[in-house]
């Protein structure tokens, strides 16, 4: 095997889920992820820093892709509909490198520390919606709510979208959870 297999971190993905679903998060070393995968535990750790991080493959690029989003987003529209319009555009495309997200999720959701981490993930998507809105000139506390609103709708529309095992479009699933909300607040 090549030393910087292309498909290594797919393949630590895949085996670190597998892994995980029938054992548990709890009962996996990294060891057997790596070996799993056909690599050595040392290559692992060229790929990811510990176990978790098998789970969170590349979502450190999402609250920067959300910041920019929302500042190019149409100048004339209200903090909320911005957010939701740059949230719609980057979900779009998110969902199209996504894979395995039910077994992902069913994963996260049986491990409080992994849930934990999946906030932390979240809450760093709603800190780039509130500084691309300050940016824009709102008021910080209109944007530290719309922030926090639009991450509910987004996390929302995204476990709708998993829920329908991706037979429906991420655009239809996030405006019918911020309809959701709409009805909800009025």
């Amino acid at each position: 095997m090549a030393r910087w297999d292309p498909g290594t971190e797919k393949r630590l993905v895949e085996a670190a889920l597998a892994l995980y679903s029938d054992q548990g998060y709890d009962n996996v070393t990294v060891t057997q992820i790596a070996e799993r995968a056909g690599i050595t535990r040392r290559s692992y750790f060229r790929y990811f820093p510990d176990k978790r991080e098998v789970l969170f493959a590349g979502s450190e690029r999402l609250p920067p892709a959300v910041h920019q989003a929302v500042l190019a987003a149409d100048e004339t529209a209200s903090p909320l509909s911005a957010t939701l319009s740059a949230l719609t555009d980057v979900g779009t495309k998110l969902v199209q490198h996504v894979n395995h997200s039910a077994e992902r999720r069913a994963v996260i959701d049986a491990s409080a520390e992994l849930a934990e981490r999946d906030r932390t993930k979240l809450a760093a998507v709603t800190t780039a919606i509130r500084d691309a809105l300050l940016v824009r000139q709102v008021d910080p506390s209109t944007a530290k709510l719309v922030a926090q609103l639009a991450t509910i709708v987004f996390e929302n529309a995204f476990d709708d979208w998993i829920d329908a095992r991706q037979r429906k479009q991420f655009a239809t699933c996030l405006h019918a959870a911020a309809d959701s909300l709409r009805d909800t607040l009025t």
